[in-house]
């Protein structure tokens, strides 16, 4: 049977989530993501290039905001859930506490240091190995080496500032000015180049070091000190959240805002107020368009009419479907295959670095996938 080819105007319905006062309708997917009976969907790489976008609305160091266009939604919650979840990290592990006299304990200020989100030279953190732990079945592991491990100090010691007794005189009660380290914070730790290492991480721009400096730590006073060694592996955000390398990883769907009928005058500014700022415009009916006949806006010349400027600010809040004037005159929605994405890096890789390597585990996962199939129909 020959195979039929849908219209442009119901391939475009098929890609809106309708969004009503109450319900969300076709809200449905097909057993195989856009293909559809009797049509022929046959995969197609030249016309995928033609229909896959990638637009990036936001891009700073630790934010970023893009768009995939063109795709199906379990590709898209597939990078969601590898950002969040399989991009490896560095982290710290393992503490040695060979001394602490801090009101903190020791378990709780382990705790502490290993959600500290650390950083260093992009080249020696890709150059690291992951480390192998000892299991029942591999009582040996990998084995600590200088490829797999990386080791932090931090040995603090709280004393009275030099010119503690005048500072005491003048009635001065800051800690941070009596004492030296009455704070204990997260540029304290020590990086410890071990072997190969110096390749990598040698000089202050490389080395291993927390992303926010001024994370605090601990408190002390007088005759109080902190003495740890730490091993930091790297690891992935399935087995601890520490190993996720964002903070959130996130999208949603483009709305879709249709004017079905005219809304004018009071209406229209009603109608703009219902939206955030931005969403709806105001513009004046021109002559052509009250000249023309069916259009809905015969003998309004110069009034004002609503129009849809930017549907990308909106929240689809719904509170147009709340007041009868606007009723049949608007169709709100989502685009099915629009995706925008917000992507917030906890600063071990820049944000705009995460999704592709998000893009590189995929292509690794698909990649295995292929040599299981091809072992199978050996």
């Amino acid at each position: 049977m020959p195979s039929i080819r849908a219209s442009q105007e119901e391939r475009d319905a098929r890609k809106i989530v309708g969004v009503n006062a109450e319900t969300v309708t076709n809200v449905t997917s097909t057993d195989f993501p856009g293909h559809y009976p009797g049509e022929d969907h046959e995969w197609d790489l030249e016309e995928f290039r033609k229909t896959f976008r990638v637009q990036f609305h936001k891009l700073q160091p630790l934010d970023a905001s893009f768009s995939l266009i063109g795709i199906d939604a379990s590709i898209a919650n597939a990078f969601r859930r590898i950002l969040l979840a399989e991009v490896p990290t560095l982290a710290i592990e393992y503490v040695f506490v060979h001394n602490n006299t801090s009101i903190v304990q020791d378990e709780v200020l382990a705790q502490r240091l290993g959600l500290i989100p650390l950083t260093g030279s992009p080249a020696g953190l890709r150059w690291l190995r992951q480390y192998r732990k000892p299991t029942d079945e591999d009582p040996e592991g990998s084995g600590v080496a200088d490829n797999n491990t990386v080791v932090l100090k931090l040995n603090v010691e709280c004393t009275k500032a030099d010119n503690y007794d005048e500072l005491d005189r003048k009635g001065e009660d800051d800690p941070r000015l009596l004492y030296k380290h009455a704070h204990v914070y997260a540029r304290d730790l020590e990086f410890v180049l071990s072997g190969r290492q110096n390749t990598f991480f040698d000089g202050e721009a490389n080395a291993v070091r927390s992303v926010h400096p001024d994370i605090l730590l601990a408190k002390m006073r007088p005759g109080q000190c902190i003495d740890m060694e730490m091993h930091c592996i790297k690891g992935i955000g399935a087995d601890h959240a520490k190993f996720s390398p964002v903070a959130t990883a996130s999208y949603r769907l483009l709305p879709s805002i249709t004017i079905t009928q005219p809304i004018l005058g009071p209406d229209a500014r009603k109608f703009a107020r219902c939206f955030p700022r931005g969403v709806i415009g105001l513009e004046e009916v021109s002559a052509e368009e009250a000249a023309r006949e069916g259009s809905g806006y015969e003998g309004h010349e110069g009034e004002k009419k609503a129009v849809v400027r930017n549907t990308f600010k909106d929240t689809v809040s719904r509170e147009c479907l709340r007041h009868p004037e606007f009723e049949g005159k608007v169709k709100l929605g989502r685009v099915r295959d629009h995706f925008i994405f917000m992507v917030e890096s906890t600063g071990q890789y820049p944000s705009d670095e995460l999704f592709l390597e998000s893009v590189r585990i995929m292509r690794e996962k698909c990649a295995a996938m292929k040599r299981g199939l091809a072992n199978i129909l050996r």
